[in-house]
Parts: structure tokens; C-alpha cells; sequence
């Protein structure tokens, strides 16, 4: 063969290599460039990990973190861990791994969140415990919440002011005991309750934990966990209805007719009415709540629940992104109070909270523009 035509063929197949080459480097260059577009490889600065979706509370929670940074040049990515600790420290191992600086975490179980916790700090995050504070660990920084004990108060208190005359029949019901703040909704209830119950105001009818303990003023944690052991609804509406009927099935006469129930959330509170209203032996009833939830507020609106604790979420996740905008800009966050875990003093942002009942639902939810009138019926 010609050696100017071998030489030509070789170019030729030089060129081609070359061409196939460039293509090949521009296929992967548009493929990342995508990929950052969409989000998948880009950095995350917040990482928020949420206990999970089947609480009305928390899907709404998502929507409102989504919204706090939307005109940000910071970014989010938000996980639910569904009830399960295991899910959550997965999460949180996902989250670490796409390069995040702060970690904003409602642990299922507060204490089983601590390693979760522990590894973010191993790589330097910021922890923020939001609304349910992790326990027994040093590894975190920041805790964003309600004043619990102030919620259990004044869920008590109403209680106190709207029952009539003496030995009424008093239902406990607490939260999860795996739950630091279902101690402190508790402590704060038991702390205006208790002086009524010693004075026979209100009569124990479903414990008897907490009869054994009706003359003492402070409860120790321990003791909390042996009454909690017999009335807790673990947050779930289910538990809640079974737990009831079982109390009522089990009451006498004595403890039925007019009755007033501590209810831990509107969950629980609305599983635990439809029980107490299905009884022939409940005169009326007087029901505790708190999240504002909007079942439960249709709930309020038509006598089924007396109350519930307002928790303005919207200040609560404004709370937790200031902290976390801070701490990206380098700025050291305000705080107004701070929470013993059992490790350490945990600097704390509290937010206040508002009892809403049938006199002043418009004003606290509808006309604040928690929510729409047109959600509801016989407002």
C-alpha cells in the first residue's frame, strides 16, 4: 500500500479517536452539569430529619422548612425517619454524606438519637434538637422548642378552671415514654393538678401510680415513668382508643358521669372523646389537647374537645432556620433559656404557646391566618 495512503487512513483513524473522545468528555460534562441542576450532586447546607409523615403535625412542618428558605442561597433536604431510630440514623449517615453543615433533628426517641447526634458532630455539624430534645449526649448544640412544661400546665389548669364541684373522675393519658417532652407535658400538668387532686376537687380514676403519689407535689422522673408506664398512648390514635375503652369498661359507676381527661395531644385527645362520647355512662366530659391540629379544631368548633395548645409552628421553624442561617453565616445565635439532657446544659430558643378553645378559635386560627375559615364548618 501507498505510504501517503497508509498515512491518511491513520490520520483518519486518529481524528475519529479524538472526535469519539470529545464526544465522550461533552456527554459527561451536560450529565453533571444536570445532575448539579436538579440537585442530585449538589451540596446541602441544612439537613432536616423529621420523625414521620402519618402526623398531620410533621407533613406540615416540611412545607413550612421548605418555604424558610426558598429565596435562600442556602439549600435543604428533608427526610422522615417513620417512626424508627434505625431509619433515622440512616438518614442522618445520608445526609452527612451530601456535605451538610447543620443537622436540625426531631428524634423519634430521644435517647436512642444520641449516636445519630454523635456522628454529626464527628464531622463538625451544627445539631439543632427541634421540638423533642435528644438526651444523654453532649452532641448537641441548640434546642428549638415550646416551653413543654408549660403546655402541661396549662392543659391542667384548664381542667381545673372549667370543672364542676368536687371528686370529679380525673383520666390521665400521656404521651411516649421514649419522648423527653411527654415527661415534661406531664410534670407541668401534674403541677397544677396535683394540689386539686389532693384537695378532692378531682379523683384519679385510671391509675394507680398516681393514686399511690396524690400527696406529692414533685414527682422524680422515676416515679413520672411508673405512672406513665400505666396511661401512656405512645402519640398513637390507636393505643389511645384502646386505652380508654379499657378504663371505661373497668370504671364503676363513681367514676363516670361528669369527667375530665388529660389528653397529651389532639391525636389522642380525639381517639380518647370518641370513646368518652360513646359512653352512656359520661355525662359530659372535658378534654385536653395541643398542636391545633385542623381535625381537632373542627373537633373544638363542635363541642367533641374542649381545648387544645396552640403551637405557633410557624414561629417554631422560623426559630430553627434563624439558628441555622447563623450558624452557615458564622454569627453565634441567640438564645433565651437552656434544658438539662442528662449531659449537658443545652442552649435553648423557647417559643411561647396560646390555650384555644371554642371562645377564641377565630381569633387565635383563623384570623392570625393559621388557617382559612373555609376549612371549617360552624365557625
Amino acid at each position: 500500500m501507498d505510504d501517503n495512503l497508509k498515512g491518511d487512513i491513520q490520520m483518519k483513524r486518529t481524528w475519529k479517536s479524538i472526535s469519539f473522545l470529545f464526544v465522550v468528555m461533552l456527554l459527561m460534562a451536560l450529565m453533571a452539569a444536570c445532575s448539579n441542576s436538579s440537585g442530585g450532586s449538589s451540596k446541602v447546607s441544612v439537613g432536616i430529619v423529621l420523625p414521620t409523615k402519618d402526623e398531620p403535625r410533621w407533613v406540615q412542618d416540611e412545607q413550612r422548612f421548605k418555604d424558610a428558605l426558598s429565596d435562600s442561597e442556602y439549600t435543604t433536604e428533608i427526610l422522615f425517619s417513620q417512626g424508627s431510630s434505625a431509619k433515622e440514623k440512616e438518614n442522618v449517615e445520608t445526609l452527612l454524606n451530601k456535605g451538610i453543615e447543620v443537622l436540625i433533628i426531631t428524634p423519634h426517641d430521644g435517647a436512642a438519637a444520641a449516636s445519630a447526634v454523635e456522628a454529626a458532630k464527628k464531622e463538625g455539624v451544627t445539631v439543632i434538637s427541634y421540638d423533642r430534645l435528644i438526651t444523654n449526649t453532649d452532641a448537641v448544640d441548640y434546642y428549638v422548642t415550646f416551653d413543654s412544661v408549660a403546655v402541661g400546665a396549662a392543659q391542667g389548669q384548664y381542667l381545673i378552671d372549667n370543672a364542676q364541684g368536687k371528686d370529679v373522675p380525673l383520666y390521665l393519658y400521656a404521651g411516649a415514654a421514649s419522648d423527653n417532652n411527654a415527661f415534661l407535658f406531664f410534670e407541668g400538668a401534674w403541677s397544677v393538678l396535683q394540689p386539686k387532686i389532693a384537695d378532692g376537687t378531682f379523683k384519679i380514676a385510671n391509675s394507680v401510680e398516681a393514686e399511690k403519689l396524690k400527696d406529692k407535689v414533685e414527682l422524680t422522673r422515676d416515679e413520672m415513668s411508673k405512672i406513665l408506664g400505666q396511661v401512656t398512648t405512645n402519640w398513637d390514635a390507636n393505643d389511645a382508643k384502646n386505652k380508654a375503652q379499657t378504663h371505661l369498661t373497668a370504671a364503676g359507676a363513681d367514676l363516670k358521669g361528669d369527667v375530665a381527661v388529660l389528653a397529651p395531644n389532639d391525636g389522642t385527645a380525639r381517639s380518647i372523646a370518641d370513646v368518652f362520647g360513646s359512653d352512656g355512662d359520661i355525662t359530659s366530659y372535658l378534654v385536653t389537647g395541643q398542636d391545633a391540629e385542623k381535625a381537632s379544631i373542627q373537633y373544638v368548633i363542635d363541642g367533641k374537645q374542649s381545648m387544645t395548645v396552640f403551637k405557633d409552628v410557624r414561629t417554631l421553624v422560623k426559630d430553627a432556620m434563624g439558628i441555622a442561617v447563623e450558624i452557615l453565616d458564622g454569627k453565634t445565635p441567640d438564645t433565651t433559656g437552656s434544658y438539662d439532657n442528662g449531659n449537658k446544659e443545652v442552649k435553648a430558643k423557647q417559643t411561647d404557646v396560646i390555650v384555644v378553645d371554642e371562645e377564641n378559635v377565630k381569633k387565635e386560627l383563623i384570623d392570625s391566618e393559621y388557617y382559612e375559615a373555609s376549612e371549617f364548618t360552624g365557625l
